[in-house]
C-alpha cells in the first residue's frame, strides 16, 4: 500500500492512502537516506510503502519504502549538533509567520529561514501576523520589513486571524497545494490555521508576558487535509534555524538580491567582504541592499551557528535594530 505521511512522532506515522484511510505504521528496520544523518529519517509529505501487520490484535502498518522526495525544509537538530531536522517535505508553498514583537521575529531568523527554502527549491511567503495587535510604532516596523523583502521578490500577506483579515486572499494562493506554516512559537499558527479551517478547532496558547515568547502547542509535525483543497503542514514553533552543509561560495546565491549581482563584481568567486570592486557592496553602500540582510549574510558565513540554540529574541533583535539605523 502507498500513502503520504500526515502526523510523525518519531516513533510512530500516521499514513493515509488515495482511498483516506489512515494507518498507524512503525518503520520496518533501520531506515538510511541517502546519507543523510536526520534525527527523523521519514518527514511529513513523505510518500511512503507499507505494509499491514495483522497478527496482533492492533493492525499496525510496517513503513519499508520511501519515495524519493520532491523537496524537503531541513534545519540542525537542537539538541544534536551533528544532526539534522527535515521539518515537512513534498512542499509547494511554505508561509513564514513573522510577528513584530509578540513574539519577537528578527530579520537573522527570516534570513536564515528563506536561504534553506531557496536552497531546496521551496516557495516563500512571509505572513505578517497579528496585525491587529499593532500600535503605530510596530506598524511602522511591519511595512519597513514589507517594503524589503517585497523587493527582494518575496510575496507578502498582512494577515488578523482573530478579526478574519487577509484570511480569504491566503485561502486562494493556497487551494490545490500542499503548504507548510512554519515560524517561532506564538506567532499564531495553529490560530492561522483554525480561521482557515474552524471546524480543526487546534489548541492554542497565549503568549508568555514575562518572556514575550510562544508556548509550543504543536508538539508534532501533522498535515491537514482543508475543506477548499488544500493540505497544510503545521508545525512546531522554532525558535532558531541552524543551517545545513552550506559551502561560503554558494550562500550568496540564496540571496536573490546578491545573486542578480553578481556578474557585476570583479572576481567570480567574490564573497562580498572585502575584496574590491563588489557589486554588491557598492548596492549596500547605496541603500540598494537592505544592511539587515547583509548582516544576516556575514553571520552565516562566519558560521555563527551558536545564536539558533540560544535565546535569539534579545541580543539579535537589538544587533538588528542597530544595523538598521545605521
Amino acid at each position: 500500500m502507498t500513502g503520504i505521511v500526515y502526523k510523525s512522532t518519531g516513533s510512530f506515522y500516521t499514513v493515509k492512502t488515495q482511498t483516506n484511510e489512515s494507518y498507524e505504521c512503525r518503520i520496518k528496520g533501520k531506515f538510511r537516506i541517502k546519507g543523510i544523518k536526520s534525527t527523523n529519517p521519514i518527514a511529513v509529505g513523505d510518500v511512503v510503502d507499507f505494509e499491514l501487520d495483522t497478527s496482533t490484535d492492533i493492525t499496525i502498518g510496517q513503513i519499508y519504502h520511501i519515495h524519493d522526495r520532491k523537496n524537503y525544509i531541513i534545519r540542525k537538530s537542537v539538541n544534536l549538533s551533528k544532526q539534522t531536522h527535515i521539518i515537512a517535505s513534498n512542499i509547494d508553498l511554505v508561509f513564514l509567520l513573522v510577528t513584530i514583537n509578540n513574539p519577537p521575529t528578527t530579520t537573522s531568523f527570516i534570513d536564515r529561514f528563506l536561504v534553506t527554502a531557496e536552497a531546496y527549491g521551496i516557495e516563500t511567503i512571509l505572513i505578517f501576523n497579528k496585525i491587529d495587535t499593532y500600535d503605530e510604532a510596530m506598524q511602522d516596523e511591519q511595512l519597513y520589513l514589507q517594503y524589503i523583502y517585497s523587493q527582494i521578490g518575496y510575496k507578502c500577506l498582512r494577515i488578523s486571524s482573530t478579526e478574519n483579515k487577509g484570511i480569504e486572499a491566503l485561502k486562494e494562493i493556497m487551494t490545490d497545494k500542499t503548504c507548510m506554516f512554519s515560524g517561532h512559537s506564538g506567532v499564531g499558527k495553529s490560530t492561522l490555521v483554525n480561521a482557515l479551517e474552524p471546524a480543526l478547532d487546534l489548541r492554542t496558547k497565549h503568549i508568555s508576558e514575562q518572556s514575550m515568547q510562544g508556548q509550543h502547542t504543536t508538539t508534532f509535525a501533522e498535515m491537514f487535509d482543508l475543506s477548499f483543497g488544500a493540505k497544510i503542514i503545521d508545525t512546531p514553533g522554532i525558535k532558531g534555524f541552524g543551517l545545513v552543509d552550506m559551502n561560503p561560495q554558494e550562500v550568496s546565491d540564496y540571496f536573490p538580491e546578491f545573486f542578480q549581482l553578481k556578474n557585476e563584481c570583479k572576481f567570480n568567486n567574490c564573497l562580498h567582504k572585502e575584496e574590491p570592486h563588489c557589486a554588491v557592496k557598492k548596492a549596500l553602500e547605496e541603500d540598494k541592499i537592505a544592511w539587515s540582510r547583509y548582516n544576516s549574510y556575514l553571520k552565516i558565513l562566519e558560521g555563527d551557528d551558536e545564536n539558533y540554540r540560544q535565546d535569539i529574541y534579545n541580543n539579535d533583535r537589538i544587533a538588528s535594530d542597530e544595523t538598521r539605523k545605521n
